[in-house]
Formats: structure tokens, C-alpha cells, sequence
């Protein structure tokens, strides 16, 4: 069973920060594209930031100027900076890899941003 573990969610009041972390296993993340995708209740997953394996990023226009997605290879693991956080950001983050066998996917880490 693949894992990716995502830790770094918590309480947050608007406009602080959290940085989430997602650990995975090196046949999961080397070579391979990772993102963290957002579920807020009622409403549908979406992505939130992209990393490619040659360090080039999307971001969803939502969270452009705030967020920032960066990657260790050393470490597997694959970060997303969140500065300026607000209330609609309240969501559960979950962190994806993109292989060539499928699409992993981490259980989740609930980010709960006060207004």
C-alpha cells in the first residue's frame, strides 16, 4: 500500500500561516509531478499548486501571491507554504503524485483558518 503522509494542518487565524508537509516514498516522488489538491465541505476537490519533477509550478488563481509549493528530493517530500490565510481556505489538503503506474493520493490534513 502506497503512502503518502501529509502532516502541518491546524487551526489557523486569518492571515497567519501554515506550512503542510507530504512525505512519500522515493518510487512515488523521484522523477515524479506533486500537488495538493483541497476539499471544503460541500464542495468539490480542486487543485490548489503543482510542482513537476523540474521544479516548474501551477497555482490555482485563488491562492496565487500566498501559497508556495516546493519540493525536497532529498528528503521526498514535497511542501506547500500558505501565508495570508483566509477563511475560505478551510479545507481538507490532500497531497497527490502523478506516476506513470497512477495517481497517489495522502489521506488528508484539515486546515481550519478563523476569521
Amino acid at each position: 500500500q502506497v503512502q503518502l503522509v501529509e502532516s502541518g494542518g491546524g487551526l489557523v487565524q486569518a492571515g497567519g500561516s501554515l506550512r503542510l508537509s507530504c512525505a512519500a516514498p522515493e518510487s512515488i516522488f523521484s522523477g515524479n509531478s506533486m500537488g495538493w489538491h483541497r476539499q471544503a465541505p460541500g464542495k468539490q476537490r480542486e487543485l490548489v499548486a503543482h510542482i513537476r519533477s523540474d521544479d516548474s509550478t501551477n497555482y490555482a488563481d485563488s491562492v496565487k501571491g500566498r501559497f508556495t509549493i516546493s519540493r525536497d528530493n532529498a528528503r521526498n517530500t514535497v511542501y506547500l507554504q500558505m501565508n495570508s490565510l483566509k477563511s475560505e481556505d478551510t479545507a481538507v489538503y490532500y497531497c497527490f503524485s502523478i506516476t506513470r503506474s497512477g495517481v497517489y493520493w495522502g489521506r488528508g490534513t484539515q486546515v481550519t483558518v478563523s476569521s
